[in-house]
């Protein structure tokens, strides 16, 4: 039984940040594309923006380590 629960939680680690990731680049990709057909210089920016929540899937999956292996 401990091995279900530690499995599910490794599981709830990486997929609440996935899935919230997913929404949160959703509305900055499609504001973006907004703002780099009206200033192309701002593109930089933008991309930064978007690697900025992926961050959370990342940390999640070193979660999700921790806890099956630790």
């Amino acid at each position: 039984m401990e091995t279900v629960l530690k499995t599910f939680a490794a599981a709830l680690a990486i997929a609440i940040p996935a899935l919230a990731t997913g929404w949160a680049q959703s509305r900055i990709g499609s504001a973006g594309a907004g703002a780099i057909a009206e200033k192309p210089e701002v593109s930089g920016t933008i991309i930064i923006l978007l690697a900025i929540p992926e961050t959370a899937v990342i940390l999640g999956f070193v979660v999700a380590v921790m806890i099956i292996f630790l």
